[in-house]
């Protein structure tokens, strides 16, 4: 089984290595495709209006001048042409992406385009407390990954679906199973604006996370499992339709112009 590995924050980040070892237990025929530089929060940008800059590293290590989602296309469309890879696996990323996460990360966008291509494809997401002091359970993800990655390709991943896997913020001993969930939903108030003012007193901005606190949710969702120390596994559609929303709409629409309904749920 060939394997490409890519992530958005960066071909020297530690959670690529970690990556790379799940991949070893795995496969002895791994690909690591990476940014040259972080691309956290990039989403699914492709590089439309600059060149992309190809470095090899190592044997089977590249670094792309570009985002995750032209790391996995430079891959499979380029580096690995004459023999594709049969599974990408995007991580481990430093921190959960969980919920609306999934929007803005570079990590899962990999795992996107994997499956946009045709390809078996994972994001694997590590969760820690960035301001603790204290550095990811890697382990954890080690410890666990391979296993789940081998159950879920043989039950079989269907068309345009990828595996998004959260792990917890414990370590392997404290994990107490796994969780499949749906994709959760943070708290609104959770992204603030932190204005601040340089040495010339000219305002400049960050986005930032504000802690919440309080009871976590026990919806079955991505966050209630993380927060219970669960790894959740969560299967994300290409698909974006909302089938019952576009019925009623068909609905409106088709009064509207006087013409007679169509089936629920018919599509032009």
């Amino acid at each position: 089984m060939r394997i490409l590995i890519t992530n958005d924050d960066g071909i020297h980040s530690e959670g690529l290595d970690v990556c790379a070892e799940i991949a070893r237990a795995l496969s002895d025929d791994v690909w690591v495709i990476a940014p040259e530089f972080d691309q956290s929060g990039v989403s699914h940008s492709l590089s439309l209006n600059d060149p992309l800059r190809l470095r090899e590293i190592a044997e089977r290590r590249f670094a792309v001048k570009g985002t995750p989602t032209d790391c996995i296309i430079m891959g499979a469309r380029h580096i690995m042409k004459d023999h594709p890879p049969d599974l990408v696996l995007a991580g481990v990323n430093r921190g959960r992406n969980a919920g609306e996460d999934v929007i803005y990360s570079g990590t899962v966008a990999g795992a996107v385009e994997g499956t946009i291509l045709g390809i078996p494809s994972f994001a694997l997401s590590q969760a820690y407390k960035s301001r603790s002091g204290q550095p990811p359970h890697w382990a954890t993800a080690v410890g666990f990954a391979p296993d789940i990655i081998r159950r879920v390709l043989k039950a079989g991943i269907p068309p345009d679906v990828l595996v998004n896997i959260n792990f917890p913020d414990c370590g392997p001993a404290e994990v107490r199973g796994v969780a499949v969930t749906t994709q959760g939903r943070n708290r609104q108030e959770r992204l603030q604006i932190d204005a601040r003012e340089d040495g010339r007193g000219n305002a400049y901005y960050w986005i930032a996370y504000v802690r919440m606190r309080g009871m976590p949710p026990s919806d079955g969702s991505d966050i209630s499992a993380l927060a219970a120390n669960r790894i959740a596994v969560t299967p994300l559609r290409l698909n974006m339709t909302d089938d019952p929303f576009m019925t009623r709409l068909t609905e409106v629409f088709d009064q509207e112009a006087g013409v007679p309904r169509r089936e629920a749920g018919a599509r032009q």
